[in-house]
């Protein structure tokens, strides 16, 4: 009887996809093999199963599919025509079933997720090529036997975990995303049962085989589940107390993050709407950023970072808009994202990326949405234009402009701003630049407020590697010139076309800050300047810019200038002062790094421009007091 079912209902499939390609005109015909889950038990038959059930096993039913499509085409997605085609072929199946569950519309799935996956992977080759063989190698040897039972289940799911590290890029949707691959994959190629077999559907799709031998299995099963009962009862009983008491304990944990969260969320709205009122900031509803960004769509993706991505949009006015949607959204999440939208908020500048608005909400498909809306910077980020794959080099007058504009930003942060604000991550990728090259200073989710009498904050260090100042990575003393010494590598990187961390040509690790410095010492600050860049200004600029770095870059904090002295220097014909000696390379030992922290320096560097010094008793103090 069950042979007969199987073939009416494969007899079923194939008229229903015939019939329906007849009537689909210039729609491709699907190539997957949807008659393969006739084979499995449908769970979401069952009338106490709820949607989002019946939505997993519809899921797992389709990456089973392509399993299957990819061990016998090498391919883990069917062309993107025939996606319509593949999806009313799946619901013919489905209605067998439930006939009035439209898969797409109750489950959210959208028509073209089914030929979008994870990474723009689509082949097999493709894959492989960004997992190192070991990695593969190790998930073969412990999947590639029966995984019927649960320690060889355990053993390939653990090895199958190792690829997601490599899969960390965009997906499109959830059906077939980043997580899915690992299981497709292994399925295919690593498992020589292939997606079909029952213990590698139960193990690596959560799926149940319900084959002829099925009422031979289950009887077998009975007599080994009454031996098992009456010789270890006690020991069940253990273990399903043990199963009782964990489970409760992380429904109740579930219970309470979900309470911490509700009530965050609900915090957050109030004290948004709130601090809106008192602002020119817009609530973007969630639908009208979905529709602003092609839902997220991954042409729209312009960047990515630990807070999550930022895409382009469209606002319904024309206007184009940046998209910055956090992926914490946790308790903590909460507070740095009412942090960033307050911080942005409070300053307006010609040099500090200005906020438009938020978003918050909750969908069935997304869950919580925190996103913020900025203006979009066409020229995309200084990091971009110094380090990307372009090929033409920056002129000097947009450096200049770059340079004296962030200086400026910077300034109006620490001088200008009510409390004042430290970035504490300054650096070329947060440097953005519109249409005219005019810098705006970006991401203010680690700033912080200073408040006035505050010589400096103990904090836990933030920021990137080479852009963090020496007494701040040390001690989390943070002052103003923390972000003064982030200025001057941004200002080296800017100058010279060269990254903050360098390889020596002994590939040891080096600082530009270090390189430029011995430069100047030797009285050849013009050799820090890029070779090769258009429209190089006087010798005098270009050595007063590279000496200012310098300066601004000194490992010592009361060397080192406020940034209105620095902005005074770069736009006017102010001096330089003369620069304190380095004790000691900054990559060096921790030991020695802490004494010259500590250290007062000796002696002076006179610029190599014959420039009349700034004195540093009338222009820089030299107490300590001051930033701690």
């Amino acid at each position: 009887m069950s042979v007969l079912f199987l073939i009416i209902n494969i007899l079923f499939l194939t008229l229903t996809s015939t019939s329906i390609a007849q009537h689909q005109n210039g729609i491709a015909s699907c190539p997957l093999d949807f008659s393969i889950l006739n084979k499995f038990g449908v769970e979401s038959s069952r009338s106490d199963v709820d949607l989002s059930m019946e939505c997993q096993y519809i899921r797992q039913g389709l990456r089973l599919v392509q399993s299957h499509y990819l061990q016998l085409n090498g391919s883990f997605l069917p062309p993107l025509e025939s996606a319509e085609s593949c999806w009313i072929a799946y619901q013919s199946l489905i209605k067998q079933y439930r006939p009035n569950l439209d898969i797409r519309k109750s489950c959210g799935f959208q028509t073209s997720w089914i030929s979008q996956g994870c990474m723009n992977i689509t082949t097999k080759t493709q894959f492989e090529s960004i997992i190192p063989n070991t990695t593969l190698d190790d998930v073969v040897a412990n999947c590639n036997h029966s995984l019927e039972n649960n320690a060889p289940c355990a053993s390939c799911t653990t090895s199958m975990s190792r690829l997601q590290v490599y899969l960390m890029g965009p997906s499109v949707g959830n059906v077939s995303d980043c997580t899915a691959y690992p299981s497709i994959y292994a399925a295919a190629f690593a498992n020589h049962f292939g997606p079909t077999d029952r213990g590698t559907a139960e193990c690596l799709f959560f799926l149940d085989l319900t084959s002829e031998n099925s009422g031979k299995e289950k009887k077998r099963n009975v007599v080994i589940l009454v031996v098992l009962i009456g010789s270890g009862i006690g020991l069940l009983a253990i273990v399903v107390g043990a199963w009782f008491l964990c489970h409760r304990h992380e429904r109740l944990e579930k219970k309470e993050k979900e309470d911490e969260l509700r009530r965050a969320e609900k915090g957050l709205a109030s004290a948004l709407e709130s601090f809106r009122e008192s602002t020119t900031l817009v609530k973007f509803p969630i639908e009208g950023v979905k529709k602003a960004t092609g839902n997220f769509s991954r042409e729209n993706l312009i960047g990515r970072g630990g807070y999550g991505n930022v895409y382009k949009g469209v606002l319904p006015d024309g206007s184009e808009v940046a998209f910055k949607r956090f992926n914490n959204c946790s308790a903590i999440g909460e507070a740095n994202f009412a942090h960033e939208v307050e911080v942005i908020a409070s300053v307006r500048h010609v040099n500090l990326v200005a906020l438009r608005g938020y978003c918050i909400g909750t969908t069935s498909f997304e869950g919580h949405q925190r996103i913020i809306v900025c203006d979009l910077m066409k020229n995309g980020s200084l990091h971009d234009h110094l380090f990307g794959d372009t090929e033409m080099k920056l002129s000097w007058p947009i450096r200049q402009k770059i340079a004296l504009g962030t200086a400026r930003g910077l300034a109006y942060l620490h001088s200008g701003a009510q409390p004042g604000i430290i970035h504490r991550d300054i650096k070329g990728s947060n440097i953005l630049l519109d249409e005219k090259f005019e810098p705006k200073v970006a991401d203010f989710g680690l700033a912080k407020f200073t408040h006035e009498g505050m010589t400096h904050l103990s904090t836990r260090v933030a920021g990137t590697m080479g852009y963090v100042a020496p007494e701040y990575a040390l001690y989390g003393q943070l002052t103003e010139r923390s972000d003064v010494y982030s200025f001057g590598v941004v200002l080296l990187e800017l100058l010279s076309g060269k990254k903050a961390l360098l390889m020596t040509s002994e590939n040891q690790p080096s600082l530009v800050t270090d390189w430029a410095w011995s430069l100047v010492k030797k009285g050849r600050a013009l050799d820090v300047i890029e070779e090769g860049m258009p429209e190089l200004g006087t010798p005098e600029v270009l050595e007063k810019y590279v000496v200012v770095a310098v300066l601004c870059s000194h490992p010592q904090l009361y060397a080192r200038p406020t940034m209105d002295q620095v902005v005074k220097m770069l736009e006017t014909d102010a001096s330089v002062p003369s620069i304190p000696e380095r004790p000691i390379p900054l990559v060096s030992e921790m030991d020695d790094i802490e004494r010259s922290v500590s250290s007062s320096g000796s002696g002076h560097l006179a610029t190599s421009s014959g420039y009349q010094p700034f004195t540093f008793e009338s222009d820089f103090p030299s107490s300590h007091n001051e930033d701690g």
